[in-house]
């Protein structure tokens, strides 16, 4: 039995269409961009000189963008994320489920979804301060592309950044797998919306298909988190190929 979902809250005339771009915002573009970015950062597991192919990911990332790439975080990450999520937020406060009542895999994975992308946002909005430049204001945004004489820092500065607390690791990792569980089970629920899916055993198929997408991608994203929490900074940073952990300590 499915979860209850009404939205009386919404214009009944634009509520489909609202509904379709909500789940557009969150597959497209900030759901492959969660893809991109988790595959990118799992390049500090890749073999050779310890960050080096990290650094080398992210740096063709921003030589592809150059100029563009905070209107291209502004744009395309950032404006369709908070849409998805206020959305989100306003379409999980005006309906009704009944998980409680029913225990079935729909009713349960209606309310994991909404928990998730909660946590999920906050987690969000937690790393934006303290990687992104945007954080820097605030006391944190510890991520460098590079050092200022020029010298690679990709690896060494998300690392010390993870490395700085206890706490700081467990956040990520419950944070990775809330917005991966959030964006498998949107595109399992994203197909039945969009008519993809009708029949039972269709759906049924692509849940098993999300959901291997789904653990496959939180293993790309644990693993690049357990890559960063046991980086050596200090004989990264010693060797030159990168900042001394103090310099960007949260």
């Amino acid at each position: 039995m499915e979860a209850q979902s009404q939205s009386p809250g919404l214009d009944a005339k634009y509520y489909f269409l609202i509904r379709r771009l909500h789940s557009l915002c969150g597959l497209i573009p900030v759901g492959v961009f969660l893809c991109f970015h988790l595959v990118a950062n799992s390049a500090i597991l890749w073999p050779g000189q310890p960050g080096a192919e990290f650094q080398k990911a992210i740096d063709r990332l921003h030589g592809a963008l150059g100029p563009m790439l905070v209107p291209v975080e502004i744009v395309g990450i950032f404006i369709p994320l908070f849409f998805h999520a206020i959305l989100g937020v306003k379409i999980w406060l005006s309906s009704s489920p009944n998980a409680s009542s029913y225990t079935h895999g729909p009713n349960i994975r209606f309310t994991l979804q909404r928990i998730t992308g909660v946590f999920a946002f906050v987690f969000i909005l937690y790393h934006v301060w303290h990687m992104h430049w945007f954080g820097k204001p605030l006391g944190a945004g510890h991520f460098e592309l590079h050092t200022k004489a020029g010298e690679p820092a990709a690896a060494v500065t998300t690392a010390t950044a993870i490395q700085a607390a206890w706490w700081i690791a467990p956040i990520y990792f419950l944070g990775v797998v809330a917005s991966v569980f959030h964006l498998a089970n949107g595109i399992w629920t994203m197909l039945i919306t969009w008519g993809i899916t009708i029949r039972p055993a269709s759906q049924r198929v692509s849940g098993y298909v999300c959901a291997v997408f789904g653990v496959v991608l939180a293993l790309v994203g644990i693993g690049a988190l357990s890559g960063f929490r046991t980086f050596n900074v200090d004989a990264t940073a010693s060797s030159g190929h990168g900042v001394t952990a103090a310099t960007h300590a949260p």
